[in-house]
C-alpha cells in the first residue's frame, strides 16, 4: 500500500513540474506570408533566433496572406508578431482603407527592410508602360496581401481604373508560374529585390521590370505619402542590367497591442543583437536596426521597442510613443 501511495505521490510531482515547465513556454506565431518571397525565409529566421535566444520562448512562423490578413490575425490574436507593410500598418492601425473604419490594436516592433513594387511581363508581350494593363489580364497579388494593397493604391493613384484589367489576384509564385505559362501578361510584386519566384522566372524566361516616369512617379507619391521614389538596381535579375525607377515602402514588424512590456523587450533585444544571423537568412535583414526603426517605422511602437531603443541610448520621437 506505501509502495502504491509513493507511486502515485512521484506520479502527481511529475504532472506538478510538467505542468510548471509548460506554463511557462509562450508560444509566438509569426505570420509572414507566401513561400515565394522573403517574409516567409525571413519569418522563419526570426522565429529561430528567439526559440533559440529567449528562455521560455517557442516561436513559428505561419504562411498567411501577408500584411492585411497578418494585422487582422494579430489584432484577434491569432498571431501575435506580424510582418505587414508601412502603408498597411497605417490604414490597420487607423481604421483606414480596407479596414473599413475599425482600428486594430497592433503597435510597431521594428523596422524589416523596404519593398520595392516590381510590375513584371516578358519582354515579348511588348509590354513597356504600367498603364498598359488597361484591357489585360494580369495579378495584382494575392487577396489580403499587401501587394494587392500597394498595387491598387499605386493603379488608382495613376487613374487606371480597377475594373479595366481582368484581375487573377495570385500568389508570387502562382504568377511567376502564369506569365510563363502566358496566363496573364503582367504580374505585381511588392516585395525586397532578389525574391525567389522572379529569379527563378528571369532565369527562364527573358522578363522586363516596367518602369515608372517621373511624371507617373510623382502623381503615386502626392498621393500616398508613406511610399518613395527608389531605384531597382541593376544585375539582381537576368537581363536587367540597369536600374529601374520603381516605388518603394518600408516594411513593419507589428505586434499584438496587449503583449506585455517586458515580453517584447526581450523579442527585440534578441531580433537586433542577432541581426548577423538573420542576414544569412537574408540579406535584406541588414536593415532590421534599431536606427531604422526610429527613422521609419510608420505607427507608434510598443513600449518594450521602446524600452530597449532607451536602454540603448537612441531617442524615441514622439510620434512613435503610444
Amino acid at each position: 500500500m506505501k509502495r502504491i501511495h509513493l507511486i502515485l505521490s512521484i506520479l502527481f510531482l511529475v504532472l506538478i513540474f510538467s505542468g510548471t515547465a509548460s506554463a511557462k513556454t509562450t508560444f509566438i506565431s509569426i505570420g509572414t506570408g507566401g513561400t515565394g518571397g522573403i517574409y516567409y525565409p525571413y519569418g522563419g529566421g526570426v522565429a529561430e533566433i528567439w526559440s533559440k535566444n529567449v528562455n521560455g520562448v517557442r516561436a513559428v512562423a505561419e504562411v498567411t496572406g501577408a500584411s492585411v490578413e497578418n494585422v487582422k490575425l494579430a489584432h484577434k490574436g491569432e498571431t501575435v508578431i506580424g510582418e505587414v507593410m508601412g502603408d498597411v500598418a497605417v490604414a490597420g492601425y487607423n481604421g483606414l482603407s480596407k479596414f473599413k473604419g475599425k482600428k486594430h490594436d497592433i503597435l510597431s516592433m521594428a523596422i524589416m527592410y523596404p519593398n520595392l513594387l516590381q510590375v513584371v511581363a516578358l519582354k515579348k508581350s511588348g509590354i513597356t508602360n504600367i498603364e498598359q494593363v488597361q484591357g489585360k489580364h494580369i495579378s495584382t497579388g494575392s487577396p489580403g496581401s499587401g501587394t494587392n494593397f500597394m498595387a491598387e493604391a499605386v493603379l488608382k493613384a495613376l487613374d487606371i481604373p480597377l475594373n479595366s484589367f481582368k484581375d487573377s489576384r495570385l500568389s508570387f509564385t502562382e504568377s511567376a508560374n502564369a506569365l510563363r505559362d502566358n496566363t496573364i501578361q503582367v504580374g505585381i510584386w511588392s516585395v525586397g529585390p532578389g525574391t525567389s519566384s522572379i529569379l527563378d522566372l528571369s532565369t527562364t524566361h527573358d522578363i522586363i521590370v516596367l518602369p515608372f516616369t517621373s511624371a507617373q512617379t510623382q502623381k503615386i507619391l502626392a498621393a500616398k505619402t508613406t511610399y518613395a521614389g527608389v531605384e531597382l538596381a541593376g544585375g539582381i535579375y537576368r537581363g536587367i542590367d540597369t536600374p529601374v525607377p520603381t516605388i518603394g515602402v518600408w516594411n513593419v514588424m507589428i505586434c499584438q497591442k496587449s503583449l506585455d512590456t517586458e515580453l517584447v523587450y526581450t523579442l527585440a533585444k534578441a531580433l537586433f543583437e542577432n541581426n548577423a544571423y538573420l542576414k544569412k537568412i537574408h540579406p535584406s535583414a541588414a536593415y532590421t536596426t534599431p536606427e531604422n526603426t526610429v527613422k521609419y517605422s510608420s505607427i507608434p511602437l510598443h513600449p518594450g521597442t521602446i524600452k530597449y531603443l532607451q536602454e540603448k541610448g537612441i531617442a524615441v520621437p514622439a510620434r512613435l510613443i503610444p
